[in-house]
């Protein structure tokens, strides 16, 4: 979509809580039956309960036009909107107003929200939070089949006022502005609900515009919540991508306050992942977390014996013989979450010789496999390069797919076997993202040698970022040479740039930082997330 334009205002998310019902609308057809249409005139879907972001502090708000209208110039100008701030019909208070709007897109938009001429009236909203919204049947039916089917179809409704009490009133005035004016106007904390409103009366282009904003603002910190509800909504390339997210930051996802809100279903879903990259004790401590929760939703003592009941069969997909024994004996074994038979029979697993048959898988997930991108086909050495004294050697990087930064390659000692202390950093737009202080030995060969972050670090595709790393060890090292600007590495194409932050000669050319180690996207993890139960 064109005309993009964004402001981010600051200010404490609310609390996101997710739909825990599930729906289909691929199934619904053109036309539609008396049954396919309910009391809002839409789908029959189950709505979010509560359509709000707190998983960050930062609230964005995205407005850009739609899809041209078909009735309308297809000129790049800016459409003109409508302020919200003026009340609604002050846009056709002059007698003439026709007159001073040349376009139907303008004329078009002067009807949104506005009384005059409307012959239907929406109230929407849940008890005690309604609100009453004039349109007019033709505009909604040119844009959407249900409501031709409503207003014109076969079993047409034939009342004036219907009630729509499954839907936020911000939402659906969201969806009456696309219709009326070709602009699409979201916020985070009302695009769940404006997604759901999309599906409910099939606006795919307004659904569309939706998941393309929550996959921007996906994080670690929403992933978890995000997946619970494209799940509900049933939007499969939104869950791909909240599960690159997991799968590659999982400790950090696990941890964030949305984990605890999502359903049961998505529970078992993150339990059973394959490729998660963290600790057994990291998803144990995430699903009591979830446990508890799931106690104070339903006004229970928060007890052992209830968690473990909240848990239900969930608990089965956690792999507690993969914890170390000192993991096991410090936490799940003193929670009173196993039975006491449970946690005999794991710990007879660590140590017996003759192991017992255990409910809970005895196989470590796979994780994620790191990828290496190399960018130089040779390396050196001469007797006076490579030195270090305390020099910064930075290359300037960029993807076409969101990826997850781990570490760096590094040459080391040219001169015989050396230690290094090191100092890598990640930095966008002169922000650091990352850094670490770390050491590495380095045996005197050509080999490249690893340095990781302590944190995946996730990169947005077509931004610049910079690899930076000063090291302190031997004063001559291997150097690369042959550099390319540009490497394709099957997934995910990387381009190089020489970084103004470079003060030791590394560019593209040559130099040092010959490898960045990453999570790249998977090409297919379904198999990878079956059979979880393997021993």
């Amino acid at each position: 979509m064109s005309n993009l334009c964004s402001r981010i205002v600051l200010k404490p998310a609310k609390r996101l809580t997710e739909g825990r019902d599930s729906m289909s609308v691929a199934q619904t057809n053109t036309w539609m039956n008396a049954e396919n249409i309910n009391n809002g005139g839409g789908l029959s879907l189950s709505p979010p309960h509560t359509i709000s972001q707190r998983e960050t502090g930062t609230q964005v708000s995205q407005c850009y036009s739609g899809p041209p209208s078909p009735c309308g110039s297809t000129s790049s100008t800016p459409s003109p909107t409508i302020s919200p701030a003026h009340p609604p019909g002050t846009a056709t208070l002059d007698p003439n107003w026709q007159a001073t709007k040349p376009t139907v897109r303008e004329r078009n938009a002067a009807m949104f929200n506005n009384q005059l001429m409307a012959d239907i009236t929406f109230v929407v909203g849940g008890l005690g939070h309604t609100q009453v919204i004039p349109a007019h049947k033709y505009v909604l039916a040119t844009g959407s089949s249900v409501f031709y089917a409503m207003f014109y179809g076969g079993l047409a409704e034939c009342k004036q006022e219907i009630e729509v009490p499954d839907v936020e009133p911000s939402a659906f005035l969201t969806l009456l502005k696309y219709l009326y004016c070709d602009e699409i106007q979201l916020e985070a904390d009302t695009v769940l609900s404006t997604l759901y409103v999309a599906k409910k009366y099939i606006v795919p282009h307004l659904a569309r515009a939706c998941v393309n904003y929550l996959e921007t603002s996906l994080t670690a910190k929403n992933a978890c919540l995000l997946l619970s509800q494209s799940r509900l909504f049933e939007e499969p390339e939104l869950m791909q991508r909240c599960w690159e997210v997991i799968d590659a930051q999982a400790e950090m996802a696990l941890t964030s306050e949305g984990f605890v809100d999502i359903d049961v279903s998505t529970l078992e879903s993150v339990l059973a992942r394959e490729t998660l990259n963290c600790k057994e004790i990291n998803l144990f401590e995430a699903a009591l977390a979830w446990a508890h929760g799931e106690c104070l939703r339903r006004d229970i003592d928060v007890t052992p014996a209830n968690k473990r009941a909240m848990l239900g069969s969930a608990i089965y997909l956690i792999r507690f013989p993969t914890m170390t024994l000192e993991e096991f004996a410090n936490s799940a074994a003193q929670l009173g979450i196993l039975t006491p038979q449970e946690t005999i029979d794991i710990f007879l697993h660590f140590t017996a010789s003759s192991k017992p048959i255990l409910s809970y898988p005895v196989k470590a997930r796979a994780g994620l496999k790191a990828q290496i991108c190399h960018r130089f086909q040779s390396c050196a050495y001469r007797s006076n390069q490579w030195r270090y004294r305390g020099r910064c050697d930075s290359i300037q990087f960029c993807v076409d797919k969101r990826i997850f930064v781990v570490g760096f390659g590094l040459y080391g000692s040219s001169n015989g076997a050396a230690d290094y202390n090191v100092k890598i950093e990640l930095k966008r737009l002169g922000r650091v993202l990352a850094e670490h202080n770390t050491k590495f030995f380095s045996d005197g060969s050509s080999n490249t040698f690893h340095v990781y972050f302590e944190n995946p670090i996730q990169i947005e595709p077509e931004c610049f970022y910079t690899a930076s790393a000063i090291l302190d060890g031997s004063e001559l090292s291997y150097f690369g040479q042959e550099g390319l600007s540009e490497v394709y590495m099957g997934t995910v194409t990387f381009q190089f740039h020489c970084s103004s932050e470079s003060t030791n000669g590394t560019g593209v050319q040559g130099g040092q930082i010959p490898e960045l180690i990453y999570y790249g996207p998977t090409v297919n993890t379904t198999m990878a997330n079956t059979n979880t139960n393997e021993d």
